[in-house]
């Protein structure tokens, strides 16, 4: 399920995510391991973005839960628990936001494309709108603002909304045979002939989904740093919120003190572990783990 998860932030809603295993410390109380896949908001600061939990019997025992095998013996069952939350909705929020408002990805978007007609009241031009409508709505999500509102007063609207692509179409764009396409997250301006909409549509919007999770990506990796040693670490803490990588010697008592001295949490072990050093960066003992760290919601 952790894979499903991690498929599902990256593709869908352009998070990116690291995958690993929780400590002991933080795994689910009464489970055997928990697995995790987690984030980093805009602000530095960590979320546990999904989390899947391998129970054994443990919950079994204790609820008794059985059923017969084969042999027709009496057997406790073995359980998982998995799920993702709200809490994603404020992650797609805090990645993805700017001071406009809300950005979404295409993938889920609930309008794709908003079309405004510019100088509606001019004859021809909604018929041009709702035409465009019609067209677009074959190759994606598409709505149309024809409310009395002024242009500009639309334009930040859906700006806040988030809609990842807005169309203008008025009576000067109509004469020429093309429109003004305009990308949310980069607020690029493209004149595109109306005859290359049904092609040029969803090229966009498959850019800006990658673009999206590439730009989220590069600012993860912008604010992850690197401890070898406490005064690292808190001198991290302090300054620049985000993920820091540091070793681990395994034993809760630094993990304990780490948390205790900086704020920050272990976030996972990740699967694919990058040896910083050999010691850790609490006590200096010969290190196990290379862990993800951070101050988290």
């Amino acid at each position: 399920m952790l894979n499903v998860y991690a498929d599902f932030c990256e593709k869908v809603l352009a998070i990116p995510v690291i995958k690993g295993q929780k400590t002991e410390k933080e795994k689910f109380a009464g489970a055997k391991e928990t697995y995790t896949i987690e984030s980093l908001m805009h602000d530095g600061k960590a979320l546990q973005t999904g989390t899947s939990h391998n129970f054994g019997d443990g919950f079994a025992k204790a609820f008794n839960i059985q059923y017969t095998d084969k042999n027709n013996t009496l057997q406790y069952v073995h359980q998982t628990s998995w799920g993702m939350t709200t809490r994603l909705i404020g992650a797609l929020i805090m990645v993805h936001g700017d001071d406009n408002g809300l950005v979404l990805p295409p993938e889920v978007a609930p309008v794709q494309v908003i079309i405004v007609p510019v100088q509606q009241h001019k004859e021809g031009v909604l018929d041009k709108a709702f035409e465009i409508k019609d067209l677009i709505s074959k190759v994606a999500r598409a709505g149309i603002d024809d409310s009395d509102k002024m242009p500009g007063w639309k334009f930040s609207e859906h700006e806040m909304r988030g809609v990842p692509l807005r169309l203008e179409i008025g009576p000067k764009d109509i004469e020429k045979n093309q429109c003004v396409l305009v990308r949310r997250d980069t607020n690029e301006k493209l004149f595109v002939s109306l005859d290359e909409l049904s092609e040029k549509v969803p090229q966009i919007l498959s850019s800006i989904q990658t673009d999206l999770l590439e730009k989220a990506r590069a600012m993860r990796d912008q604010k992850t740093y690197t401890a070898k040693n406490m005064d690292e670490f808190k001198t991290l803490c302090d300054n620049t919120p985000g993920f820091i990588k540091a070793m681990w010697c395994g034993d809760q008592a630094c993990e304990d003190k780490i948390k205790e001295k900086t704020g920050a949490t272990s976030r996972c072990i990740p699967f694919e572990q990058n040896k910083i050093s050999d010691t850790c960066v609490c006590c200096g003992k010969h290190a196990k783990h290379m862990i993800y760290w951070g101050k988290a919601y």
